[in-house]
């Protein structure tokens, strides 16, 4: 029975470190509503994450729209359904792509910035100096970073949504020749409030999974430089894991039959 006991010990281990990270969690979060509030970390945190992630977002979401106008086009011309390029591109960038690329490019942004901060206030012993003070580091550093992260990106998601159609358009009337208005009705036409929510739902989740992972991780980075720069590159991509996975299984409990 000795060779069931790595797969034991990969399960304790996953185990483990959910539950770590289920208390972590519940440590940022119960203090929401015990004073005292620090309404200017979460501003700071607001315009850190939302505005000036606006520029990487925007830009993603346009060329992301028009690499999908030409790529659909592209296909459906082979089966005379050229018409269908609006309904693809609209339902695609609000569903699926406006979420999950914002959220990735958001988590090698901010996930990496979050945890170099607070690893680096961790390993020069920061963190301890709060508690010796009477400041929960949770509630101060962790709890904004979360709300920010879970109302923000929403925010980012919508601008990404309609810029990424934007691009669509752009490319389709002016490389493609479609006709203005029959392209703006089909739009239009086929665009559901479902798709747009849907969207928007995963934003949050994504937002949340974001802050946490670059948090958690820079929280317990140990071992000074090399151990600052271990936690960001964990933090940026078990955000980006979990970005996917959760999509799925969001997709999958909103469309699923």
């Amino acid at each position: 029975m000795n060779f069931l006991a790595p797969i034991g010990r990969v399960f304790l281990d996953f185990l483990s470190a959910t539950g770590r990270l289920a208390l972590f969690v519940w440590a940022a979060l119960s203090g929401i509503l015990r004073r005292p509030f620090y309404t200017r970390m979460l501003l700071k945190q607001l315009v850190e994450l939302g505005y000036y992630s606006l520029p990487v977002v925007g830009m993603t979401a346009i060329f992301t729209g028009a690499a999908l106008a030409l790529q659909t086009y592209s296909g459906f011309s082979r089966f005379n359904a050229e018409s269908s390029v609006a309904i693809v591109v609209v339902l695609a960038i609000t569903r699926e792509l406006g979420p999950v690329m914002a959220g990735l490019m958001v988590a090698g942004r901010i996930g990496a910035a979050y945890a170099a901060e607070i690893g680096t206030m961790r390993v020069t012993e920061q963190i301890d100096a709060l508690t010796t003070l009477s400041t929960d580091p949770y509630k101060y550093l962790v709890l904004p970073r979360l709300l920010a992260g879970l109302t923000m990106l929403p925010i980012l998601v919508l601008v990404g949504d309609i810029l990424g159609v934007f691009g669509g358009y752009m490319v389709s009337v002016h490389k493609l020749h479609f006709a203005p208005m029959p392209y703006l009705k089909s739009t239009a036409q086929y665009l559901q409030q479902k798709d747009v929510v849907s969207g928007l739902i995963k934003a949050s989740v994504f937002g949340f999974i974001i802050s946490l992972m670059g948090c958690y991780h820079g929280f317990h980075s140990k071992g000074g430089a090399q151990g600052v720069g271990a936690a960001t590159t964990h933090a940026v991509v078990s955000a980006s894991i979990l970005i996917l996975l959760s999509n799925y299984v969001l997709t999958a409990l909103l469309f699923g039959k």
